[in-house]
């Protein structure tokens, strides 16, 4: 009897679980401080246009969050996670370097040129220069095991390797930062990201060749 019961229930129309709920919840209040930011600048992204945007009372954002800060620190957190999802599985390992670097700097650009990325740059440089980011350390390791997996010949600790990742870091953050200054349409930094692709290419390339 019983598994006539069970197998009765309505799989599309069952409830939803607490943690359900709660994740729903919080990706919701993400999306809308992302597309807030975008849309509108930090400054009007207030509390209350965060809550209107997510369709929640601001009690509901409170519980899950804290405040506007404990918001906004998740929003940077996320903004990572997204990178990572969108850099993906490592390519294969029989790959030719060139194709390495060619599909990482594609990827890469793809999140530094979207919305995500430039809410999250406008949420650093608006932050009191005394907020603490604990969870940046990690970040910079989770950095440092995508770069292992795209380009294995990088030698693990050495300075050299975290020059080089910082250095296409730093480009790919200066071309977003320039895009945005431009407005939009802005022009795709093409013979830029290929010079990035160049440097990264020679300077791996060398690694491999000392072994």
């Amino acid at each position: 009897m019983s598994t006539q019961l069970e197998n009765a229930q309505p799989g599309p129309g069952k409830r939803r679980s607490h943690a359900e709920r709660t994740a729903e919840t919080r990706d919701r209040v993400l999306r809308a401080v992302v597309a807030s930011i975008d849309e509108v600048g930090f400054q009007r992204t207030t509390a209350a246009e965060i809550a209107r945007r997510a369709g929640v009372s601001w009690g509901a954002v409170q519980h899950h969050f804290g405040d506007k800060e404990g918001i906004l620190m998740a929003a940077l957190e996320e903004s990572f996670e997204v990178f990572a999802e969108k850099l993906g599985a490592p390519p294969d390992g029989a790959m030719a370097l060139e194709d390495r670097v060619e599909l990482f700097v594609a990827r890469s650009w793809e999140h530094f040129r979207s919305a995500h990325y430039r809410s999250t740059f406008e949420i650093l440089i608006n932050l009191p220069t005394e907020t603490e980011m604990p969870w940046q350390r990690g970040v910079l390791d989770e950095w440092q095991r995508i770069w292992s997996r795209f380009f294995p010949e990088s030698k693990p600790r050495g300075r050299q390797r975290i020059d080089l990742m910082l250095y296409a870091i730093s480009v790919l953050t200066g071309l977003s930062a320039t895009r945005m200054l431009e407005g939009r349409p802005a022009r795709t930094p093409c013979r830029e990201l290929a010079f990035l692709e160049r440097t990264l290419i020679e300077s791996l390339g060398e690694e491999e060749t000392r072994g």
